[in-house]
């Protein structure tokens, strides 16, 4: 891990500074804050770009949003109905990475349908992905289905993934298995939502070839206040993390409104010197007054950022 701090680190450290001086703190405190982002900087910041397509936004006024909301880059949907369809990801994506080099970003993180070695257009979107430099993609959803016992299915999965990961040996890159609620019937809820099920999928896998995208809003409505000790049996493959804040039982909410800052979530991801790309998803209604427009979507990164930021300062 860098111990250089980024110049956003030290905008935030300055900032931190004057405020610490306005109200009396001491120098010291002040001096503590420093020390913490140089063993820990911030880790670079992706949106998830799905929430671009509510605007039906292309990839030059992504790239803006983006540069204007402060981020790293973008956590970039190449799936169907993606931002960029898997058909034309040799195509789009340098285009989409170009524009976002124009503002000094980046495309950080790919999300796809990918499910195995011969799921449509892999090879093409893989290839693409590591022309660009992108270290992880997110593979799609197994779901489970009443008439298939689960062991069955975590086997099948596990087939996928060694093909899978024979191709991320080669390449450099890494699969991420992300854990998600089910939206409904735990009949039919995706695999690996349990993190228990996740980790007799991934744990007999190199982390650098499959891995984990752990998130928390997620093992916060499927497993309460037992994700914890989830996470810590699954950190040796957690490589990305997926942020979004939580109120239970199972609501989405503006980052800063939720349960999230009242966990110790990213004190335990210094712990394991995490300093991937985190990808910041913005799963609520961030217009309630039905105004979508750029100028709102700015507003609602940037309120993120700085949330996702505070919470990763004061993490001790």
């Amino acid at each position: 891990m860098t111990l250089e701090l980024t110049r956003r680190d030290f905008l935030r450290v300055a900032g931190g500074a004057a405020a610490a001086i306005s109200v009396g703190r001491s120098g010291a405190a002040v001096a503590a804050q420093s020390e913490a982002l140089r063993a820990h900087p911030l880790p670079p910041l992706a949106v998830f770009g799905k929430v671009y397509q509510e605007l039906k936004l292309d990839f030059e006024p992504s790239a803006r949003v983006t540069a204007a909301a402060g981020l790293d880059g973008v956590d970039c949907a190449v799936r169907k109905k993606g931002e960029i369809v898997p058909e034309r990801a040799a195509e789009d994506m340098p285009r989409y990475a170009a524009a976002l080099g124009k503002h000094g970003l980046r495309m950080l993180l790919m999300t796809t349908d990918i499910l195995g070695a011969h799921s449509p257009y892999a090879e093409e979107i893989l290839a693409a992905g590591h022309k660009l430099g992108i270290r992880y993609y997110r593979l799609g959803y197994w779901s489970h289905r009443p008439e298939q016992p689960a062991r069955t299915l975590v086997a099948e999965i596990q087939a996928s993934l060694k093909d899978l990961a024979a191709i991320n040996r080669q390449t450099g890159m890494g699969a991420l298995f992300q854990n998600h609620s089910s939206p409904g019937s735990r009949l039919n809820a995706p695999a690996g939502g349990d993190l228990d099920e996740l980790y007799d999928i991934v744990k007999d896998f190199d982390p650098s070839q499959i891995a984990v995208a752990f998130d928390l809003g997620h093992a916060i409505i499927t497993h309460g206040d037992g994700w914890r000790e989830r996470f810590e049996r699954l950190k040796n493959h957690i490589r990305v993390v997926y942020v979004k804040d939580v109120r239970r039982p199972a609501k989405f909410v503006p980052f800063g409104d939720g349960e999230f800052s009242h966990t110790d979530f990213f004190a335990l991801l210094k712990k394991i010197d995490y300093d991937a790309p985190m990808s910041i998803h913005i799963e609520y209604d961030w217009a309630p007054d039905g105004k979508k427009t750029e100028a709102a979507m700015i507003e609602t990164l940037q309120r993120s950022r700085r949330a996702v930021a505070d919470w990763w300062q004061h993490a001790t």
